[in-house]
């Protein structure tokens, strides 16, 4: 009998052992954060309260830089819409691979256009890790099927291919096809508040398991359209489309509000990293963005067509209430978010993770160097410098000092615009050849025009890039 109950006991011990592994295994949901990554179009470096707004109001992204870490030297990786979204999925300098400009409108986009499809791109690879993935909102990364958000590793998508979208139904501009995975959808009483929604249901839905939502809204792109509600809640403003930008800026903030609640409300806030950033600055002259206190608009390598807003919340991970100025790009977030997610460190990858410096556990540069390119235009950061080429001419700023971008330093610092020049130009030696032409007139415009234009900004003088950055559209 004692043996008997000898070897049960064993038998028992051995079966817990075996299974202990099991019981105390956490879910997936608590071993790799969920993701959200909260896109802005076109949104302005000085339009958001905490980003020192006079005249908006944005409470719910204030919230989240206070709950958060705000980067205050954040960057696009392209002054118009497109070209950042590539790096943003792909976690690489765009010019890799010949995105380097906005395709133009669907029915008349380059047959070539679209993202590479021998790469894996970040809702693909979180798939991989066994993420449940979402977008909603505006692609512009290709209109064929095969390069799709429904194709490209998002097992759910509610939004639109082009680069610009209507509001409403009634709008009398932008296009009105929305699609649900491949398919057409109706064109709902107000995008913003549609794709809000989608957001929402799809984290309620997926909340027992890690999830990425990339939410990437068409606010505040042109056309400015917006609802009775939310012009009444600005009514204050004295210019129309004044007002009707910040009634659109209000909606924004109402959904990033709603999808941070509902991360809040079911119990996930301390296992999901959000980020919100913006696509590229703001084109002031279209719809009353303001970059205040940077320099320049969307379409130029001027701060304010390429530095940005940027806010990362990760509560028990990132410090509360803090700012980062270490200069960093938007293919940062993709390797921050792979690298949460256990994804194993890929050396093809171009952006950083960022994690040590959102804990405060590193400082100093992300970077040694970043690097821009489009048509005729280049930039580089590197520290406190930047370096700014418009056409055949070289400009030298000195950032720390001089933010909005007044002062070329470039005569006086030789040695240092010498090495950088030669630094830019060895990098951009490295991209590939540029597969379709810019959609704006930069590219082509007469010799002197951009230069003129970029010139008059640093200058101070009277500047009206309209002709000369859009002549074809609100793209």
């Amino acid at each position: 009998m004692g043996r008997l109950k000898s070897a049960l006991e064993a038998a028992i011990a051995l079966t817990l052992t075996l299974a202990a592994p099991a019981l105390a295994a956490p879910r997936p949901s608590e071993t790799r954060p969920n993701i959200i990554v909260i896109l802005a179009d076109d949104l302005g470096y000085g339009d958001l309260g905490v980003q020192g707004g006079r005249d908006v109001r944005t409470p719910n992204i204030d919230r989240l830089a206070r709950d958060g870490v705000r980067l205050t030297d954040f960057y696009a990786n392209a002054a118009t819409c497109a070209p950042s979204r590539a790096a943003l999925m792909t976690g690489r300098y765009q010019q890799r691979f010949g995105f380097e400009n906005n395709p133009g409108a669907a029915q008349r986009a380059d047959t070539t256009f679209g993202l590479p499809t021998d790469r894996l791109i970040l809702p693909e690879r979180l798939k991989t890790r066994g993420y449940a993935t979402g977008m909603f909102g505006k692609w512009h990364l290709g209109f064929t099927p095969t390069n799709t958000p429904a194709a490209r590793g998002f097992d759910t998508f509610y939004g639109f291919l082009d680069g610009a979208m209507a509001y409403t139904p009634g709008g009398s501009s932008g296009s009105k096809s929305l699609m649900r995975g491949m398919s057409p959808a109706p064109m709902p009483a107000h995008t913003t508040e549609a794709f809000t929604d989608e957001a929402v249901s799809f984290i309620e839905a997926n909340k027992d398991r890690p999830f990425f939502v990339y939410a990437a809204y068409n606010a505040v792109h042109a056309p400015l359209q917006t609802t009775p509600a939310y012009l009444a809640r600005v009514a204050g403003a004295a210019d129309p489309r004044r007002q009707s930008y910040l009634a659109m800026l209000a909606a924004l903030d109402d959904g990033v509000g709603k999808i941070v609640d509902a991360v809040d409300r079911n119990g996930l806030a301390k296992n999901t990293l959000i980020v919100f950033t913006s696509d590229n600055g703001g084109p002031t002259w279209q719809t009353t963005a303001s970059n205040g206190p940077l320099n320049g608009v969307k379409a130029l390598a001027l701060e304010g067509g390429i530095r940005v807003p940027a806010i990362v919340r990760w509560t028990g991970t990132a410090p509360a209430g803090r700012t980062l100025g270490t200069p960093a790009m938007g293919f940062d977030i993709t390797t921050t978010a792979l690298s949460a997610s256990g994804a194993p460190p890929d050396a093809d990858l171009d952006g950083v993770d960022l994690t040590p410096f959102l804990r405060g556990s590193r400082t100093g540069d992300a970077h040694r160097a970043l690097f821009w390119r489009s048509a005729s235009q280049g930039a580089m950061r590197q520290g406190r410098w930047k370096l700014l080429k418009v056409e055949d001419a070289y400009y030298l700023f000195d950032l720390q000092r001089d933010i909005g971008e007044r002062n070329d330093l470039a005569a006086r610092n030789p040695k240092r615009l010498a090495a950088m020049k030669a630094e830019w130009n060895a990098w951009s030696d490295h991209m590939a050849p540029a597969r379709w032409g810019p959609l704006s007139r930069s590219g082509s415009a007469s010799p002197g025009e951009l230069k003129a234009l970029v010139e008059a900004y640093v200058k101070g003088l009277p500047a009206d890039p309209r002709s000369l950055l859009y002549g074809g559209g609100p793209e």
